[in-house]
């Protein structure tokens, strides 16, 4: 299950007002004025098409003639208090908890409904009615055999749905699905298919392991064949929130050089995707630090669209984001490191290496 625009809504809490306007939340970056993006954006706002990632400057294009627009700061401690009345709500609803980010979380509820799909939507809708009781809120909620089915099943009424998909119907519910409905396959992937008019999920199950293989390797062909048949045997497991993962390290010598730092970087982000491999983790903001010769901080991060656990995406973003830090950089650079954060499970085969 997740909650419907997270942080949009949690502003919406905050003040009523805000329901019937159009209300993005921003990341600011530390150049000023309209620069960074949007984190997310109430469904009033989707309608004038701002979208999660879309620079602030674009959406305040998109709403100019809507004169109640409302642009605000993140604010990530008051959306984590929020965030932990909600688990705290959907820990009393699971046999098995397992935490995902702050709007997120998958929960296992076999023994509690004995197994029964009927029993399992009843108690599904017991927590959303008690979520918008005690909190305000809505949340979509995805009930299925497994965590991926859920997952998908969750993103297919919002907001505040609920969609059931028992095994006898996952067949006929994900052939009416576009093939990037499915976890982790992105633009990319995508366009592959759409190369060999491959667009709904009915279409991708009728391509055999072998042309997959092909295409994509074992390991990513393994886990499309599997998703494109709703097979996921990734148990719902509980696990501590985690937050982020970073690493820093001391340069060899004081530098402000671009050649000389970007291999550093790109040494750190191999490390830090690796980590990310072992926990099964998908990041959606990355940043990087400097600590510089007279010991003081600089840091710039950026929001990504969507969650990601490309290695060639973090090298990336990470790069850009030396090359603008440096362009002001008047000091030398003692220590540099990169940071990831807003961290998502990758849902589906525990094996699946990247997300194209």
């Amino acid at each position: 299950m997740d909650f419907d625009y997270f942080y949009a809504q949690c502003e919406e809490i905050k003040n009523q007002n805000l329901k019937t306007k159009p209300v993005c939340v921003c990341i600011f970056s530390d150049r000023g004025g309209d620069s960074g993006a949007i984190a997310t954006a109430n469904y009033v706002a989707r309608k004038y098409g701002v979208k999660s990632g879309m620079p602030i400057k674009f959406a305040k294009a998109r709403l100019k003639d809507i004169p109640d627009s409302v642009f605000l700061p993140a604010d990530f401690v008051y959306y984590s208090e929020i965030s932990q009345a909600g688990m705290e709500i959907m820990k009393s609803f699971a046999d098995i908890f397992e935490y995902v980010g702050r709007d997120e979380a998958y929960l296992d509820v076999t023994k509690r409904t004995e197994g029964d799909f009927d029993k399992a939507m009843h108690l599904a809708q017991q927590l959303k009615n008690q979520i918008r009781s005690k909190l305000k809120m809505t949340c979509t909620v995805g009930v299925s055999q497994n965590k991926l089915i859920s997952k998908i099943a969750s993103g297919f009424k919002k907001p505040d749905g609920l969609t059931v998909v028992e095994p006898k119907n996952i067949e006929s519910f994900l052939s009416q699905l576009n093939i990037n409905d499915i976890p982790g396959i992105g633009k990319v992937t995508s366009e592959k298919f759409s190369e060999l008019n491959i667009k709904k999920i009915e279409d991708l199950q009728k391509l055999d392991i072998f042309s997959l293989n092909k295409m994509f390797g074992k390991k990513i062909a393994s886990y499309i064949f599997n998703a494109a048949r709703g097979i996921d045997d990734e148990e719902v497991s509980e696990r501590a929130p985690a937050v982020q993962y970073s690493r820093i390290v001391t340069l060899k010598q004081d530098s402000k050089d671009f050649e000389f730092l970007i291999p550093v970087i790109n040494e750190i982000c191999n490390d830090l995707h690796e980590t990310m491999l072992k926990n099964k983790k998908m990041f959606k903001s990355v940043g990087i630090q400097f600590v510089q010769s007279d010991l003081s901080n600089k840091t710039k991060s950026k929001m990504l669209k969507n969650p990601t656990l490309n290695l060639d995406e973090l090298k990336k973003t990470s790069s850009i984001l030396l090359q603008e830090a440096l362009i002001d950089q008047n000091q030398n650079i003692r220590r540099i490191g990169v940071r990831v954060s807003e961290l998502h499970d990758m849902s589906g085969q525990s094996s699946i290496e990247n997300f194209f």
